[in-house]
């Protein structure tokens, strides 16, 4: 299934809660963090140098990711969400090969992410783009018990 994806605009902005709330309740629980997230995206992470996508079949909206700032041209790899019926017709390879394609263009020097390991499939997709783990002591969400980061020196042209 080829998706289109933009970038956020204040129109997708409920998408953006309603995907990641419902795939957070669905494999573990809101954190109030992400609830701050979600109901304030556009302040919580474009206002303060991040940046959020939307994968839209024909008009829909069908997945999310955000990229957020953690460091000197270091993103974290966020909130990503796949509408739930859709789910294995490589939504979520086609976000993350453009948040990988954007980032190297953008000259970023990472992306690192934080999951869980009951996450098989997106464990194992991370991994199928190079994500390697690495330590993870400041987990901003008691969920994780994974880091992982993809280097994007070795990406470039």
């Amino acid at each position: 299934m080829k998706v289109k994806i933009e970038s956020y605009s204040d129109k997708y902005s409920k998408y953006f809660y309603d995907l990641n709330h419902d795939w957070l309740s669905e494999f573990f629980y809101v954190e109030e963090y992400d609830e701050k997230v979600l109901k304030n995206c556009k302040e919580e992470i474009i206002d303060k140098g991040g940046y959020i996508f939307f994968a839209l079949y024909n008009t829909e909206v069908v997945g999310t990711m955000a990229l957020i700032p953690r460091g000197k041209s270091i993103y974290e790899l966020n909130k990503m969400a796949v509408k739930k019926n859709l789910r294995g017709n490589g939504i979520g390879h086609q976000l993350i090969q453009f948040i990988i394609d954007y980032s190297v263009k953008n000259n970023f020097e990472s992306v690192i992410l934080y999951s869980n390991t009951v996450l098989k499939n997106s464990i194992h997709l991370y991994n199928k783009f190079g994500f390697k783990e690495i330590d993870n002591p400041d987990a901003p969400y008691k969920r994780s018990n994974i880091k992982m980061e993809l280097k994007l020196s070795n990406l470039r042209k």
